[in-house]
């Protein structure tokens, strides 16, 4: 099992960001993991840098730690032709440190245009089609595509990577799933469902299998159940409210009705490191190789520094 380091663009600045990249990577994290988000979860959060900018600064003050995309969705907001160029430059920059994670994304950030919500069938097409874009154009040379959903019409990438980045596919459920064993080069999911996993295997699926897993860096039990309950409501959330509602406001009204220790339950809270291990287990008995921390709150320089003395050397 590799444990990673989330890095939340809904939290921190881009500053912030990428100085604590710099701490991950000088503690040893093999890994890190970056949010791609056009608006915070809730406005108690308080930022949403451009993460393409931030992945730029993290490529070039870092030199081991691996970034990842968790995730973008290359289908409504972005044209799947800007993403495949996006993405090929951060390769680049990070000498082939980089991975593109996708999914079929949330209103929240994808309605930014006008654009009509999809149903999710028909996100589940356009990221296929998206996928084989991004494919496509990295190929390098002239390429043009007329799908259902797209057109690139006599495109060519002229700064390319020596090889493709990986696309990791994020899926929570079974056609999700299917379509990341069949068009993805690894797997990524926010909770450790072991039958999602086994659908993305029967798919033909291989490569690694990133999760994530939400901690509270704080001696307080109280303090770190009212910091995840103000910040992090949305993961409390069941249903289809996460993909489908518009705003951070919108957001906030529905956590209304969220139990007060309901955003804590899966998460780990203090400083024990047997209870985070207990936690990691969790993941890699669900047949998980990646989980990504996530510290919520300032205290990341601790953080870093825990997990590097405390996990990373397990």
């Amino acid at each position: 099992m590799e444990l990673g380091y989330w890095l939340s663009s809904e939290e921190f600045g881009p500053r912030e960001l990428v100085e604590n990249a710099q701490r991950a990577d000088r503690a040893g994290f093999p890994f890190a993991l970056i949010s791609d988000h056009f608006h915070p979860w809730v406005d108690a959060q308080g930022e949403s840098p451009f993460v393409w900018s931030t992945i730029g600064g993290i490529g070039a003050t870092t030199e081991r730690i691996q970034i990842g995309t968790a995730v973008t969705c290359p289908i409504i907001r972005t044209h799947p032709a800007i993403i495949a160029h996006a993405a090929a430059t951060s390769a680049v920059i990070t000498g082939g440190r980089f991975f593109l994670g996708v999914g079929t994304g949330e209103n929240l950030n994808e309605h930014v245009h006008g654009d009509k919500w999809p149903q999710p069938s028909i996100r589940l097409e356009m990221l296929e089609e998206a996928v084989e874009i991004l494919r496509t154009l990295w190929q390098g040379g002239f390429q043009s595509h007329r799908g259902t959903h797209y057109t690139v019409e006599r495109a060519r990438l002229y700064t390319l990577p020596d090889e493709p980045p990986p696309i990791v596919v994020a899926a929570a459920a079974e056609e999700a799933a299917k379509l990341a064993g069949r068009a993805g080069d690894g797997y990524m999911n926010t909770t450790p469902d072991e039958e999602i996993l086994r659908t993305f295997e029967q798919a033909g699926g291989e490569g690694p299998r990133y999760g994530k897993l939400m901690c509270c860096f704080v001696d307080d039990e109280s303090e770190a159940k009212r910091r995840l309950r103000e910040l992090w409501p949305s993961t409390a959330l069941g249903g289809t409210l996460g993909q489908d509602l518009a705003t951070p406001s919108d957001f906030e009204n529905a956590s209304e009705y969220v139990p007060e220790d309901a955003p804590a339950e899966k998460a780990v809270l203090g400083r024990d490191p047997e209870a985070y291990r207990e936690k990691i287990r969790e993941w890699e008995q669900a047949g998980f190789t990646h989980v990504a921390l996530q510290h919520v709150g300032p205290e990341q320089a601790e953080f870093v520094e825990f997990v590097g003395s405390a996990l990373l050397s397990d």
